[in-house]
């Protein structure tokens, strides 16, 4: 056995909502860079001003992953790649506490506590947390999707000089409605995310305990998340690029959600949704393995913690 070992008594919703965010937290850190390179690569290639539009062919700026990230650091420097990381903790401490910690106690709400959970429970927990989740969590997505987008090292050419200077200036510039741009487009994405991530985590993870000889350790967290990453960037990779291009949009460049996909698709065809895809997918991967490696061993070691004050020496 490797790590903590499983309570014998389940994790409560208190300590799993705890855990979720904190290890959500935990893996930003890790794959920030990662996150902040697919952001500067699906909104390459936009057009917002009339000269950009005059200008048919666009050089491209960013190639590959690594390619953008070793052209940040040398044009803008190292801490340009952690750009809206206080806005991306802050959004996970509400927005992983919600969508991930709170699955399970919503999951047997549908099935009023039933052993037997099938696969259409679990969507439609997935579904629901991840919308409360946007509810809960939009304006610091937005935030933190401009701070990525933001380019330029001088200060005079940044758009927002800290992040609550960036939500002030949203909601003077574009009304309190500015901080939930892309709101649909999110709820939709993160219905589709987390449908995708925690019921494929769950359905791998389930049939390596029944059908191999693993056991509820590390290794099995790590191949199920691994797992999950990887479908998760498939399915909903194009209405992540809908999502940060409307998100960063200039005020009236984009009339609705709808209205920024079907440019994207006139204008740079069906592949523009899946800019930034490898980027999505490292990071998507990385992040999941270290969100429900590190979730797991807290859940355990949180339980772990509680039995032992509640035991008398």
């Amino acid at each position: 056995m490797v790590g903590f070992r499983p309570a014998d008594v389940p994790p409560t919703a208190a300590v799993k909502f705890v855990g979720a965010g904190t290890a959500a937290c935990i893996a930003d850190l890790v794959t920030f860079p990662l996150d902040t390179a697919k952001v500067r690569l699906q909104i390459q290639g936009e057009s917002s001003s009339g000269a950009e539009k005059a200008s048919r062919v666009q050089p491209l700026k960013y190639r590959g992953v690594f390619g953008t990230i070793t052209t940040m650091v040398r044009t803008e420097g190292p801490r340009s790649l952690y750009n809206g990381l206080v806005a991306g903790l802050q959004r996970q401490m509400s927005f992983a506490s919600v969508r991930i910690g709170l699955y399970d106690s919503v999951k047997q709400f549908y099935t009023k506590g039933s052993d037997h959970v099938g696969i259409g429970s679990r969507l439609l927990a997935g579904c629901t947390t991840g919308a409360m989740a946007v509810a809960v969590a939009q304006p610091t997505d937005v935030v933190k999707v401009r701070f990525q987008a933001q380019v330029g090292a001088c200060a005079t050419n940044k758009r927002y000089h800290g992040t609550m200077d960036a939500y002030r200036t949203i909601a003077k510039e574009e009304g309190f409605r500015g901080l939930w741009r892309g709101t649909g487009p999110n709820i939709t994405r993160n219905a589709i995310v987390n449908c995708t991530e925690l019921v494929t985590y769950d359905l791998i993870k389930d049939a390596l305990l029944r059908s191999t000889p693993m056991t509820d350790d590390l290794p099995c967290h790590f191949t199920s998340a691994f797992g999950a990453g990887f479908c998760t960037t498939v399915i909903a990779s194009p209405v992540d690029v809908v999502k940060t291009r409307y998100m960063n949009s200039a005020h009236g460049q984009y009339s609705s959600a709808l209205n920024c996909a079907v440019a994207m698709l006139t204008k740079e065809g069906p592949m523009a949704f899946y800019k930034g895809f490898m980027p999505s997918f490292l990071r998507l991967g990385s992040w999941n393995v270290v969100m429900f490696v590190t979730y797991e061993q807290l859940k355990r070691a949180m339980m772990a913690a509680r039995h032992n004050r509640a035991t008398p020496l």
